[in-house]
């Protein structure tokens, strides 16, 4: 008699599963295309080749949402569904998106073959979303420093110079040509490149595929240079604070944590790139240590020191009352609304769905016959008991 034992599929070597589902230098622990979902979400429980791949970037999400939610407990800080803090709402949705996403793709992407290109290309589209999650949070906390001027007695923003338009400035703070840039191209600019990146990535997976690698990890090269823009332009100009102020001592640490998320981000993309270690012992880091665990740390690491840059200029700007935009004012730069945040993000989503919905077709067009005679092949689940 035929009974469901409960046992697990089997794991399999690399000459037992198809080639599209092979990982450079990763010999064994795969699991079998066609997993149904239950046995795809136990299989995090189990060590195969994918599950530190599930947890590096699962139990962030919890670590991130910590720090995160610190912000509100600052003295003097609004209420937390005030505008100043929808940039950060929208910054959280991009990492949330990120984090979830890729441990999804790592957890789910044994259904079948079209499944697991499918859970990808969600993945690359997270990470567009997540790079203009942080554009918002860059442009409304770091960003209007660009709007600052330094008189003679004290520093101001655009705001208070509407209402004294005799007051003449005897230095600029920011610079004019980077101020166009900022208040009219930046947010556009950087939707631009994310979409363009999720394109690129997704061909990586039908086409360009010896190069997959390098593609990928240089085309997110061109988001992160554009998005760090303020970033950049903060670090080569003087500070708006007073050197004696709370603002300039909080707004100080920016430098220290932008660097160490360019490190991290750095160290990712070698890993990534090079498949180290796996690539000196094909084998022998199969479970655990490979190279893609490795990349995923450290780009958590990367986002956690960005959000403590991120939180850093919030404080400051907390500490500086002055330097506050509210929606109503029609200076320069005015404060976030919700058209210029959640409604930027939505429309990104939007476009990025449809994106993907159009490299799924694809991918099933292609994969599809291949996905149906797995299927035929599939193990039985059902063992002979005594």
């Amino acid at each position: 008699m035929l009974l469901n034992c409960g046992q697990p599929l089997p794991l399999l070597r690399h000459t037992d599963v198809p080639p599209r589902v092979i990982e450079n230098f990763i010999l064994t622990g795969y699991r079998f295309p066609n997993y149904s979902l239950r046995e795809c979400l136990l299989s995090a429980f189990r060590p195969t080749n994918e599950t530190g791949n599930f947890w590096t970037h699962f139990l962030p999400v919890f670590i991130f949402f910590y720090y995160f939610m610190e912000v509100f407990g600052w003295d003097g800080a609004p209420h937390s569904d005030a505008p100043f803090f929808y940039p950060l709402w929208n910054y959280f949705i991009g990492v949330f998106c990120l984090l979830m996403a890729s441990s999804m793709a790592h957890l789910l992407n044994s259904m079948s073959l079209v499944v697991r290109e499918v859970c990808f290309f969600v993945d690359y589209g997270t990470i567009s979303a997540y790079t203009v999650g942080s554009s918002l949070a860059y442009y409304y906390y770091i960003h209007p420093r660009a709007g600052i001027v330094e008189t003679g007695e004290h520093n101001i923003s655009h705001m208070d110079l509407k209402h004294e338009p005799t007051r003449v400035p005897v230095s600029s703070y920011a610079i004019p040509e980077f101020s166009v840039f900022f208040e009219t191209l930046y947010i556009p600019c950087t939707c631009a490149v994310a979409i363009i990146c999720v394109i690129s990535c997704c061909n990586t997976r039908l086409k360009w595929k010896q190069h997959r690698y390098i593609i990928r990890t240089f085309v997110f090269l061109l988001p992160f240079l554009s998005s760090s823009t303020p970033v950049f332009y903060r670090l080569f100009t003087k500070s708006p604070y007073s050197t004696t102020s709370a603002s300039f001592v909080t707004s100080s640490t920016m430098s220290k944590f932008f660097y160490h998320h360019c490190l991290w981000l750095l160290v990712s993309a070698v890993f990534n790139i090079s498949k180290f270690p796996e690539r000196l012992a094909p084998g022998r880091f199969d479970i655990w240590g490979h190279s893609h665990q490795w990349f995923h740390c450290f780009t958590f690491l990367s986002i956690l020191d960005e959000l403590h840059m991120i939180k850093a200029e919030m404080r400051a700007i907390l500490l500086s009352p002055t330097l506050l935009l509210p929606p109503a004012t029609l200076s320069h730069l005015p404060g976030p609304t919700i058209a210029s945040t959640y409604g930027v993000m939505l429309l990104l989503q939007t476009t990025i769905i449809s994106i993907i919905l159009w490299f799924s077709w694809h991918a099933n067009c292609i994969y599809g016959p291949q996905r149906d005679q797995l299927a035929k092949e599939r193990p039985k689940k059902h063992l002979k008991c005594q």
